[in-house]
């Protein structure tokens, strides 16, 4: 077990000496902060980059040893800390890759730092829609007919980029099937993988996009590792992409005044995935599956497992995934997101001993499912089989072209047939309804109408309480 902490131990070694501050941030070690005191007592540890702390975009000494642990514990030739999210990590990873007008392949419920990433550096995006995934009722990953299809009428894409795990923990069972593809054709593959920095620590579990091929993959450690809300992984094993333009590209967009306590708590995260065992990987499945039992046995729940097991779809026969988590919230229990069909659980990354309150939080739900029956329950709540989609899709417009375009507000239901002059975000999950430039299908427009009478809440420049959408003239 090697329980180095560079970033944590310098830091520790450094309050430890009681420094004076004569310089930012302004909080002086938390003297002046008002913050309620279990954060103020963090604020002695919110330091710059000072003398014995290394300098983030120029790291030599902690920092560069934290990363390159980071990098032997993923199997990277070379990895990053992140401190503004998996966005920054999309887009170093875009820019490094792709120059404006170039085309590259999408998969089609990419987030939306992605399609962010795509308009800043205007690329001409194709679009490979993902096949459905009847289990999870959701849009799941790409089918490698339709990649093959993609790639051989695209074969100059300067990129392709994967969504892996997606939100609800759907993967791809050929996905390095589908990566080697790619390369046959020298497109590097840039995987999204936010939900999925913990799929290292068990064999048992799916492997990493890394693992399998990808050439840059990035990750949130703050979703499913024990790290603060921003703090992020990229990785990089690649001879298509260069490791100097990604590095040159994070130092551009990454803040020049970075977390300490971010960056404690990525080298802390990445200490919890190297000394992760299989014996703590099974501690967490009998406690998932006394979960599991009790949510199914004592409540009348239905649980659905999907390929990562820290994911669960938990539904509610005959009522909405947003009924549920309005009613779960009533006693205090808060799921990641919610749906037409179901809530999504995203349970803790447990090791041996570390305790798990499942008696109480069952019985939370199961109040909570007490409440809900007492409404009336909805219709309609059978199972899609399929969903009709277009498998490859270009927009209509350049990104230059739609900011140029004249555009106007019509009602939504009149819009079938026109081009989208915005992007619509159902959120979460943050992967676009609607995407600016693309031809609006009655598909789209019937989901928008389903959701929007369950009461999903909209990202994205928009007057749906007007029934109004965007579209070009």
């Amino acid at each position: 077990m090697n329980n180095d902490r560079p970033i944590v131990q310098a830091l520790k070694k450094f309050v430890a000496d009681d420094p004076q501050s004569f310089h930012v941030p302004g909080h002086k070690n938390g003297l002046l902060s008002n913050l309620p005191n279990e954060i103020k007592q963090a604020l002695k540890y919110d330091v710059t980059e000072l003398t014995g702390l290394d300098d983030f975009h120029h790291p030599e000494e902690a920092i560069q040893q934290a990363e390159q642990l980071l990098a032997s514990t993923y199997g990277a030739s070379r990895s990053f800390f992140l401190v503004n999210g998996s966005t920054v990590g999309n887009l170093a990873m875009i820019y490094a890759t792709c120059e404006k007008g170039d085309t590259v392949l999408v998969q089609r419920n990419a987030h939306k730092s992605i399609f962010h990433a795509l308009e800043l550096v205007g690329v001409n995006p194709v679009y490979v829609s993902p096949k459905w995934d009847i289990k999870s009722q959701t849009a799941g990953c790409i089918d490698f007919k339709t990649l093959e299809q993609a790639v051989a009428s695209y074969p100059n894409a300067k990129a392709a980029i994967f969504t892996y795990p997606t939100y609800y923990g759907v993967t791809a069972d050929d996905l390095a099937k589908q990566i080697e593809l790619c390369h046959a054709y020298n497109i590097p593959v840039l995987v999204d993988e936010a939900h999925g920095a913990h799929l290292t620590v068990s064999e048992k579990l799916p492997a990493s996009a890394l693992e399998l091929g990808a050439d840059i993959v990035v990750q949130s450690a703050h979703k499913t590792l024990p790290a603060m809300t921003m703090a992020s992984f990229l990785h990089m094993k690649t001879s298509l992409v260069s490791e100097q333009k990604v590095n040159r590209y994070l130092r551009m967009l990454q803040s020049s005044s970075p977390s300490y306590l971010l960056l404690a708590s990525l080298d802390d995260a990445r200490s919890y995935v190297a000394n992760y065992t299989e014996a703590d990987y099974m501690y967490l499945m009998e406690k998932r599956l006394v979960f599991i039992e009790s949510l199914t046995g004592r409540i009348d729940l239905q649980v659905v497992e999907v390929s990562d097991p820290l994911k669960l779809l938990v539904r509610a026969p005959g009522y909405t995934g947003f009924q549920l988590k309005e009613a779960l919230e009533k006693f205090h229990v808060y799921v990641e997101l919610a749906d037409a069909k179901q809530v999504l659980l995203i349970l803790p990354l447990l090791k041996q001993g570390d305790s798990y309150s499942i008696a109480d939080i069952c019985n939370r739900m199961k109040e909570a499912y007490t409440h809900l029956k007492k409404f009336p329950t909805i219709e309609n709540t059978n199972e899609i089989e399929s969903f009709e989609t277009t498998a490859i899709t270009q927009p209509q417009y350049s990104f230059d072209e739609i900011e140029r375009a004249e555009k106007e507000w019509i009602p939504y239901n009149l819009a079938i047939g026109r081009i989208a002059a915005t992007t619509l975000i159902p959120y979460p999950p943050g992967i676009p309804l609607l995407v600016q430039g693309e031809k609006i299908t009655g598909v789209q427009i019937g989901q928008l109408e389903e959701l929007l009478a369950i009461g999903a809440m909209f990202q994205g420049d928009h007057r749906l309480q007007e029934k109004l959408i965007q579209v070009i003239i």
